[in-house]
């Protein structure tokens, strides 16, 4: 399936530069492209597209207004963020805005297109070294011991595979590694979100280690 992508970016050469090599990537399809947040939020209401790459620091309304200003009105359209800047004022404020991926840019073709395709499918479409920083942040926080049975409700597969959210496999990966369909993890996905309350997989991680779901380090999956 073709992606329908919005480039955001206040330099032009930047913009124009990430618009020539969307164009040739497989599976994205560059419907439009915006000078700052303000024009980016129009574009979409424009265009309807399925992803916005988002550029953060941009004149009248910078990236992270943008991205809540979309996922308040136009929650089918995901953000991708794709900035200079990974460090933690930048990266929390957008994810917690909405975006569903973040990259760096000086990501190559395959990984944008991977993260395209990954908030599409209801993952998040984040690059190594920023989910490596997320999980540093999630993990400052003391975690519960671990426990023997799950909180709320959720079953030991699903504590399982929220486990695996938590180290930052996608669904695919979840599939693969559990031996079993990509639609039955997207369910458990959606039941573990409703069970604790939580809307994104950021939320997700936090809970995790909150509740003391992560594995300990060399347990093998069965």
């Amino acid at each position: 399936m073709t992606a329908r992508v919005i480039v955001a970016d206040d330099q032009a050469v930047v913009r124009e530069g990430i618009v020539m090599l969307l164009g040739l990537l497989p599976g994205i399809e560059v419907v439009g492209a915006a000078k700052d947040g303000e024009e980016a939020v129009a574009l979409v209401g424009e265009l309807a597209p399925d992803v916005v790459l988002m550029d953060l620091r941009m004149p009248r309304c910078d990236g992270v207004e943008a991205t809540r200003r979309i996922r308040e009105r136009y929650p089918v359209t995901q953000v991708v963020v794709l900035t200079t800047y990974a460090d933690d004022d930048s990266l929390f404020p957008a994810l917690r805005a909405g975006a569903r991926g973040y990259l760096t840019k000086d990501a190559g073709g395959d990984e944008i297109v991977r993260a395209v395709r990954d908030v599409m499918a209801g993952d998040a479409g984040l690059a190594p070294t920023v989910q490596r920083r997320l999980l540093e942040r999630v993990s400052a926080i003391a975690p519960v011991p671990a426990r023997e049975s799950p909180p709320d409700g959720l079953t030991p597969r699903e504590a399982e595979v929220l486990s695996l959210v938590a180290e930052g496999f996608s669904n695919r990966e979840i599939a693969g590694r559990l031996h079993i369909g990509a639609a039955t993890v997207k369910t458990h996905i959606n039941n573990i979100f409703a069970k604790a309350g939580v809307r994104d997989r950021a939320q997700a991680v936090r809970y995790a280690y909150q509740h003391g779901l992560i594995r300990p380090p060399g347990t093998n999956v069965t």
